[in-house]
């Protein structure tokens, strides 16, 4: 997306060849020439047939009022112009019953806890979910290297069986991120496979997703770190084995005290 300068927002180009991209491609490319050719985000978002609720700019999101709260009372989505809402956009489209379930989950809890300087464990673990969380449907033999933090055996080792794998990314913070990719940028891949039966319609992951979800779960952050530009084709420069001997990148896991 290019936006405009003189709206106040950075110059950006997303490459939507990006395998990462590739479940948003449709309809994440066409909206982006709208707001290239001068939409704001919210109104190029409401006109695509995939969205799953309303959009509004920002401002309409009163002053004191949970962002998490407005969503729940209103069926609409206050955005900013820029990368982020964009993309947030694009995960409600792409995984609309896993994200209301999420946004009923973070009404429920300021129900019932107040909005404070301290979410709680459970609003924590939503928001990390919700920001920066990556769904990997891939053999065992992957998992248990992925779970070891055996990156070596991960990567190199087991580098064939990734044609037998998927990684497809939920956060939208995640995604965008990398728009401007770096090597250290690192997903939460929820600590439970993907069923291999699921396939390639994420309509069905986002049943799936909606229906296994819950709140108790959440606040543990049952989560294993990836560093996503690890992963075969999604990085040239990964070919050489000696990428994954960046132990700053890929770190070992620690040994329990």
């Amino acid at each position: 997306m290019r936006q405009c300068v003189e709206q106040g927002l950075p110059v950006v180009t997303i490459d939507w060849s990006a395998p990462w991209l590739a479940p948003f491609r449709h309809p994440g490319e066409g909206l982006a020439r709208q707001i290239v050719a001068g939409a704001g985000v919210h109104q190029a978002l409401n006109r695509s047939p995939l969205c799953p609720l309303g959009f509004v700019p920002q401002a309409e999101l009163p002053v004191g009022t949970a962002y998490e709260q407005f969503i729940f009372n209103t069926g609409t989505v206050p955005t900013r112009e820029g990368l982020h809402d964009f993309f947030n956009g694009l995960c409600w489209m792409r995984f609309p019953l896993t994200k209301r379930l999420l946004n009923r989950l973070q009404a429920a809890e300021i129900q019932k806890a107040g909005v404070g300087r301290v979410r709680g464990p459970v609003r924590d673990g939503l928001t990390l979910f919700d920001e920066n969380a990556a769904l990997l449907q891939a053999p065992d033999a992957l998992w248990d290297a992925l779970l070891a933090r055996d990156w070596t055996r991960l990567f190199v080792d087991l580098r064939p069986l990734w044609v037998q794998a998927r990684l497809v990314l939920f956060g939208h913070a995640l995604l965008e991120k990398l728009v401007v990719p770096y090597k250290s940028i690192t997903a939460h891949v929820l600590r439970v496979p993907v069923p291999l039966p699921l396939g390639h319609d994420l309509s069905v992951w986002d049943a799936w997703l909606a229906a296994r979800l819950s709140a108790a779960e959440l606040s543990t952050k049952p989560f294993t770190p990836l560093p996503v530009l690890g992963v075969p084709g999604w990085c040239p420069a990964n070919e050489d084995p000696a990428y994954y001997a960046d132990a700053g990148v890929f770190r070992p896991k620690r040994e329990a005290c």
